[in-house]
């Protein structure tokens, strides 16, 4: 905002301009940089639209906390690569671990032993 305009002008103005702002119900926004992820609680969030691009403005205090990049590796995922290379159960999955959880790359590491 322009300081010292009167919010009713500058509201006209952006109107004028065809620049449509929208205030959003946000509970929470996540933001993911990197190996952290900035989150947001009950932000005040705007939607402003102009010449068909949307941007978003979030104004709040973001809490800092780090990412879990431990992949989620199930039963199904082991299975499936004991199945595919004949491989122990221990091997299987030290070997998705290895590849953060990707069945492809994981099945194929173990062919080419």
């Amino acid at each position: 905002m322009i300081p010292g305009m009167n919010p009713k002008m500058m509201k006209q103005a952006m109107k004028r301009m065809g620049i449509k702002e929208e205030t959003l119900e946000v509970s929470q926004v996540i933001m993911k940089v990197g190996n952290k992820e900035l989150v947001f609680d009950n932000p005040q969030v705007s939607m402003i639209n102009m010449m068909g691009q949307n941007t978003f403005q979030v104004v709040g205090e973001p809490v800092e906390r780090d990412v879990d990049t431990t992949p989620d590796i199930n039963e199904d995922d082991i299975q499936t690569v004991i199945d595919q290379t004949s491989c122990s159960e221990e091997k299987a999955k030290e070997t998705l671990e290895e590849c953060k959880g990707d069945l492809a790359e994981a099945i194929m590491k173990l062919k080419a032993e």
